[in-house]
């Protein structure tokens, strides 16, 4: 086994084609541009095509020998792959071409250390790295492993591995408590908004679709904004004000991108809380994207991946500036709900028409209701003094409840579907 270097980013980028599904030029230039991301100068392109992954290389002994004499050449640091492999491909890979080799999870992990600014970004990033590490941990200081008897021959009684796997497994269970503690005060935090009849509105979308320039453009924030994937991670919430005057309050969370590693969806699953708990997300599109119906299902799938399929949408289609006849409108649905906004964040175009869009999707959202609860309900009545704003709570002789509340019509119909006993209840 080789020693790995503690620097170099000059990378070979790998590509292959599996099962006849070929790699589109938006696809190689997005794995591009996260190289880059990462910091890496990209010296050149392995392309090629396979029915299915080589157990031992996942390329193909010949690819991989292609491969190996390509890193020569170009005196290459580093192999980035730009599909998931198991740690057996990893490390049989990196015994052949004698450099470091990282595949797209460990690419998109590495970009967000890079990028987490906040203490709880830090913590999500280590544990997902941590996750990902744990099924790739090699064994080393192999003199150490000697338990046989014999003077001079008694090891520790545990390998290296060993040790490395418990005191991985010790920091995990850290940074869980910790990160549970977080989540802890983010639930204060949204309740709080909850009894303040503040709704939240959530940006979604892929990455550098432009959300955090829309973010800016509608609550002048001034957070980082860049033409780069990922530029930003910590979730950001302002409040929006809406043309009825009401007020909303507006999140910005992490960008979604195809292949987005589980180990980041886990990690990641308490700051995208603002978006299982908002009451209309805002699919940023990037509107001049050729593989645009692409992105949109990935963001769909990590959507549905993190609970947040049954929340209402509100697409907003970005950057028409780029298209020869991009002009700003606004589209409805048969009953004549908005359900599509084309707007350009950087020039401030279709922003009003946005701002409509939002305030009819969720100004005037609130509703007033009344339920009679038995005895046997104190779990439906907890639910409600944590979503909900209590107008009356009045006990009843049969030890019951009788409680008016007002709540937002999304959350309501939320709760409703956890708990049945909230379907009896009725609007004044």
């Amino acid at each position: 086994m080789f020693e790995r270097p503690d620097v170099g980013e000059r990378a070979v980028l790998v590509q292959i084609d599996l099962g006849g599904e070929r790699v589109d030029a938006e696809q190689r230039e997005e794995f591009a541009l996260l190289a880059e991301a990462a910091g890496a100068e990209v010296l050149a392109t392995l392309g090629g095509s396979r029915a299915a992954p080589d157990p031992r290389y996942f390329l193909g002994s010949g690819k991989a020998e292609e491969l190996k004499d390509l890193v020569a050449a170009c005196t290459a640091d580093l192999v980035i792959v730009d599909h998931p492999l198991s740690p057996a491909q990893e490390r049989n890979l990196e015994r052949l071409v004698q450099c470091r080799v990282l595949d797209r999870s460990g690419l998109i992990l590495d970009i967000f250390a890079q990028r987490a600014r906040s203490f709880e970004g830090k913590l999500q990033v280590e544990l997902a790295q941590l996750r990902h590490l744990s099924t790739r941990l090699v064994r080393g200081w192999t003199h150490l492993e000697r338990q046989k008897g014999g003077i001079g021959l008694r090891g520790p009684g545990e390998t290296q591995l060993e040790t490395d796997r418990r005191l991985l497994g010790k920091r995990v269970a850290m940074l869980e408590r910790r990160l549970g503690k977080i989540e802890g005060q983010r639930a204060q935090g949204r309740k709080a908004r909850a009894k303040a009849e503040l709704s939240v509105v959530s940006l979604v979308g892929y990455t550098n679709a432009g959300k955090s320039t829309l973010f800016n453009r509608l609550t002048e924030a001034g957070v980082f904004q860049a033409d780069q994937l990922f530029a930003t991670l910590d979730p950001t919430l302002r409040r929006l004000e809406l043309p009825t005057g009401e007020r909303a309050l507006l999140a910005d969370t992490v960008g979604f991108v195809s292949d987005l590693p589980h180990e980041l969806v886990a990690a990641f699953r308490s700051t995208l809380e603002e978006a299982r708990n908002a009451a209309l997300l805002l699919h940023v599109i990037d509107a001049a994207a050729t593989q645009r119906s692409r992105l949109i299902t990935d963001v769909e799938q990590v959507l549905e991946e993190i609970g947040c399929s049954e929340i209402p949408r509100l697409e907003v289609f970005n950057k028409i500036d780029r298209l020869e006849e991009g002009a700003p409108r606004l589209e409805r649905d048969a009953e004549g709900v908005p359900v599509r906004v084309w707007i350009s964040a950087r020039e401030g175009e279709g922003i009003e028409l946005l701002l409509q869009a939002i305030a009819e999707r969720v100004g005037g959202q609130r509703v007033e209701c009344r339920v009679r609860l038995e005895p046997a309900d104190g779990r439906v009545r907890a639910l409600l003094f944590a979503h909900a704003q209590i107008l009356a709570d009045t006990p009843l002789e049969s030890g019951g409840w009788e409680m008016a509340f007002s709540i937002a019509r999304a959350d309501l119909e939320r709760l409703r579907a956890r708990d049945a006993r909230l379907a009896a209840c009725v609007e004044p």
